[in-house]
C-alpha cells in the first residue's frame, strides 16, 4: 500500500527502528555484561517513538521517559552515545554515568532539550507541564527567547512521554488539571502497552489514557495504532502542528506490544501469558512491508538492516573499552556555583524605617519582580483577591499583573515541580506552600525532580527556584498548622535551606536566593511575620536598601561574648523562633556577658566553622529548636559538635526542642505544653551553667 510520507522519511525512520531493534537483540546476546546496570529498551514502541522523534526541533523541550531509546536515536542520538550509558561510563553524555540507561538529560544546540528526570514513571509530568507553562508565561509577558531557543518561525512544544500505567497517578491528574486550565502547548504521548510490571490493565485501570483525559475539557485527546508507521506519524504531524499554532494541550494514546522484557531484572517469562499475541503486533514487519509497497527493494532493506547491525556492534565494542568515571567524580555538580559569596549593600540604611518581617520579604520580591521580567509568583491565594493569607504578596498582583502573580489549584506537587520546567526555560519561579504541614504532598517534587536534577545531569540543568514556607507554631493553630518540617527538608540533598529569625536575614536570603542558580527553600516563621508573638520585637528590622544580598552558609554571632576563664560560660545554637527564646532567656536571667548566641541563619549550608568556634570559645552549648528534638536536624547538628569539640566541652550539649508527640494539639494549654518558651529555656540553661 502507497504511503504519502516521502521516501526519504520513510529510510531515516526504518533506520532507527532498525538500530533500536539491534540494540535490544545484542543486549540480549551479552546479558551479563550489560546487566550489571538496569535498563530496558523500546522493543516493541519503536515506531510510535520514531515518528515523533523525527518531527521534534531544537527548540522544542522533551521528557522522555525510560523506554524511549527509539525516540533518542530519532533526534539524533548515537547507539554509542546511549551504550556509555547502559554501561555507566564517564562519558555517559547524560549524566557521567550518574543514572540509569534512557534517563536522558540533554542540552544540545542542534537537538530537542531534555531536562533531567528521574525514572520517569508519572513524575516528569509536571516538570514537563512547567516547560509548557514557562512557554505560556514567556508568550504572554512578550519575552524574547534566549540563546536562540526559537531561531524559526515555529514555536516551540512541549512533548512528554508517559508509560499507560503511570497515566493513574495523581500527579499526572495535578499537570492535566493545569495544562487544560492555562491551555498549555504542550503533547502527551502515552504508550499502551498494557502492562504495568506484573500488574496488567485489567487489573489497574478503569479506562485508558484517552478515556481518562476526556474528563479534563479542554485537553484533546486521540488513540491510535503505536505499531503502524503512517498513522502515528501523520496523526502526530497533524497534532503538533496544532500545538504549534493554537497553542493548546494535546494527548496522543498509542496501543504498541511489549515485545521485551520490562526491564533488565524483571523477565516477561516470569509472568507474562500474552506474548505470542503480542508478537503478532510486531512493528518491525509492518514498517519493512510499508517500505517494500514503497519502491524500496529487498536488497536495499537488507542493507540497511546489515548496516544497523554492524554499527551497533561496533559501537558496543568502543563503549565497552570507554573510561570508568574515577572516585572525584561523585563530588562534582551538587549545586552550581552562586554569584552570591560575600554580604553587600546597606543592611540598616539611615532614615529607612522600621519593618515588621512579613514586609521585608514583600518588599525584596516586589523588588526583583520590577527589576526581573523572568520572576514571577505562584501558589494558593497569592493572586490579586487575597494576596497571600499572611499577606505576604499583598499588591505584586495588581502591580505587576495576573500572569505573573497567580493562584494555582491545591495542588501543592504541582506547585514544587512546576519550577523544574520553569527554570528550564530561563525564568525564576518563587512559589510557596500556604502552610509547613502542606508540604507533604510536594515532596515527591521536590526530592526526585527538584533537588537531584544539577547533579543527575552532571551540572547541565541546575534548578533556579525559591520555595516560601511558612512554618511553626504560634496562636492555636492546630496540628494542620504548626508543624515544623525542618528535619524533613533537611534531608534532601541538593536543596539550599534559609531559616532567618528577622526581616533584614529574610530580605538578604531572598535576594540572595534569587540569584542562585540552585533550589532554595526558606522557612519563615509565622509567628515572627508581624512580631505579634510576646518577646519577638527583633524580628523587626530597619528594611535593608535593595541592594543588600545576604549570603548563604553565614551565621551571625548576634551575642558575642569574651572568653572567660573564671566564669562558667554557655554557647547556643539557635535559628528562627528559638532566637527569640534564647535572647530573651538571656536577658532574663542577666547572663548576657556568659551566654554567646549564634543564629544559624542558613540550614544548608551550615556554617560550622563559626557554630565550633562558638562552642570551643565557651565549653558548653545548647541548641535550642521548635522541633521536636529526637530523630532530628538538631540531633544530628548535636552529634557533630559533640565530635568537633569534645577536648573542649565541659559538659554534654543539650537540646530543647518540642516535646516527642505525633502533633501540636489545637487548645492553648496544650500548645504551650507542647513547645519550647522563654521559661523553658531559661531552666535549661541553668540546667547546663550548673552542670
Amino acid at each position: 500500500m502507497k504511503t504519502r510520507l516521502p521516501k526519504n522519511i520513510l529510510k531515516t525512520a526504518f533506520t532507527t527502528v532498525c538500530t533500536a531493534k539491534a540494540m535490544t537483540e545484542l543486549y540480549e546476546e551479552n546479558f551479563k555484561l550489560v546487566s550489571k546496570y538496569v535498563h530496558a529498551t523500546s522493543r516493541g514502541h519503536e515506531v510510535i517513538q520514531t515518528a515523533l522523534g523525527l518531527q521534534l526541533l531544537p527548540q522544542d523541550y522533551a521528557f522522555p521517559y525510560y523506554r524511549d531509546d527509539s525516540m533518542l536515536l530519532a533526534i539524533g542520538m548515537k547507539p554509542y552515545e546511549l551504550m556509555l550509558q547502559v554501561l555507566a561510563k564517564r562519558d555517559d553524555p547524560f549524566s557521567g554515568g550518574r543514572t540509569y540507561y534512557s534517563h536522558p538529560s540533554l542540552k544540545d544546540d542542534d537537538k530537542p532539550k531534555i531536562p533531567h528526570q528521574s525514572s520517569a514513571t508519572g513524575m516528569q509530568t509536571i516538570p514537563a507541564t512547567g516547560v509548557a507553562l514557562g512557554f505560556w508565561y514567556k508568550e504572554a509577558e512578550g519575552i524574547e527567547p534566549k540563546n536562540n531557543e526559537n531561531d524559526t518561525e515555529l514555536k516551540p512544544i512541549v512533548v512528554c512521554s508517559l508509560g499507560d500505567a503511570s497515566v493513574t497517578e495523581g500527579e499526572i491528574a495535578e499537570a492535566f488539571q493545569m495544562a487544560a486550565l492555562k491551555q498549555l502547548p504542550i503533547l502527551y504521548l502515552v504508550q499502551d502497552n498494557g502492562w504495568d510490571i506484573s500488574a496488567n490493565e485489567a487489573e489497574t485501570r478503569a479506562q485508558n489514557a484517552a478515556e481518562y483525559a476526556a474528563g479534563f475539557h479542554g485537553l484533546e485527546a486521540v488513540s491510535i495504532d503505536g505499531t503502524n508507521f503512517e498513522e502515528s506519524y501523520t496523526t502526530l504531524q497533524n497534532v503538533i502542528e496544532k500545538i504549534r499554532t493554537e497553542r493548546r494541550p494535546f494527548l496522543v494514546h498509542a496501543k504498541v506490544p511489549l515485545l521485551n522484557h520490562h526491564t533488565s531484572g524483571v523477565r516477561m517469562e516470569f509472568y507474562r501469558d500474552d506474548l505470542e499475541e503480542a508478537r503478532s503486533r510486531d512493528p518491525y514487519p509492518k514498517l519493512r512491508s510499508l517500505l517494500l509497497n514503497n519502491d524500496f527493494s529487498e536488497k536495499g532493506i537488507e542493507d540497511i538492516e546489515k548496516q544497523a547491525k554492524e554499527t551497533v556492534q561496533k559501537d558496543f565494542e568502543k563503549a565497552l573499552k570507554a573510561e570508568e568515571p574515577k572516585p572525584e567524580d561523585l563530588f562534582t555538580h551538587d549545586f552550581a556555583p552562586t554569584p552570591v559569596t560575600e554580604e553587600k549593600g546597606e543592611r540598616s540604611p539611615q532614615g529607612a524605617e522600621k519593618v515588621v518581617m512579613v514586609d521585608c520579604a514583600l518588599f525584596a520580591i516586589e523588588e526583583l519582580m520590577a527589576k526581573h521580567k523572568e520572576c514571577l509568583l505562584y501558589g494558593q491565594d497569592v493572586g490579586g483577591r487575597l494576596g497571600g493569607v499572611f499577606r505576604e504578596a499583598a499588591t505584586l498582583a495588581q502591580k505587576f499583573g495576573d500572569n505573573r502573580v497567580f493562584n494555582t489549584p491545591i495542588q501543592e506537587a504541582f506547585i514544587v515541580g512546576s519550577t523544574v520546567g520553569m527554570s528550564a526555560v530561563g525564568l525564576k519561579p518563587i512559589v510557596e506552600v500556604q502552610f509547613a504541614d502542606y508540604i507533604w504532598p510536594g515532596l515527591n517534587q521536590l526530592f526526585t525532580e527538584v533537588s537531584r536534577s544539577c547533579y543527575l545531569s552532571n551540572g547541565k540543568w541546575p534548578v533556579s527556584m525559591i520555595l516560601r514556607v511558612p512554618i511553626g507554631a504560634y496562636g492555636s493553630g492546630g496540628p494542620y498548622h504548626s508543624s515544623s518540617v525542618e528535619s524533613v527538608v533537611t534531608n534532601i540533598r541538593g536543596l539550599k535551606i534559609a531559616y532567618p529569625s528577622n526581616g533584614a536575614d529574610l530580605k538578604g536570603l531572598l535576594k540572595a536566593a534569587y540569584y542562585d542558580p540552585n533550589p532554595v527553600v526558606i522557612f519563615e516563621h509565622k509567628g515572627l511575620y508581624w512580631s505579634k508573638v510576646k518577646g519577638t520585637k527583633g524580628a523587626t528590622s530597619v528594611e535593608p536598601s535593595e541592594d543588600y544580598i545576604l549570603p548563604f552558609g553565614k551565621a551571625w554571632v548576634l551575642q558575642e561574648i569574651w572568653k572567660q576563664e573564671e566564669e562558667e560560660t554557655l554557647s547556643i545554637i539557635t535559628y528562627g523562633m528559638g532566637v527569640h527564646w534564647a535572647m530573651n532567656a538571656s536577658q532574663e536571667l542577666g547572663l548576657q556577658k556568659q551566654i554567646e548566641i549564634v543564629d544559624l541563619r542558613t540550614l544548608h549550608p551550615l556554617d560550622y566553622e563559626t557554630v565550633f568556634a562558638s562552642v570551643k570559645k565557651c565549653g558548653k552549648c545548647l541548641v535550642v529548636t521548635e522541633e521536636p528534638s529526637e530523630n532530628s536536624f538538631s540531633r544530628a547538628l548535636q552529634g557533630r559538635i559533640q565530635e568537633e569539640c569534645f577536648q573542649q566541652l565541659d559538659a554534654p550539649v543539650m537540646i530543647i526542642g518540642s516535646e516527642n508527640m505525633p502533633a501540636i494539639p489545637l487548645n492553648s494549654v496544650l500548645e504551650e505544653t507542647m513547645i519550647p518558651s522563654v521559661e523553658k529555656v531559661k531552666a535549661k540553661i541553668e540546667q547546663l551553667l550548673n552542670y
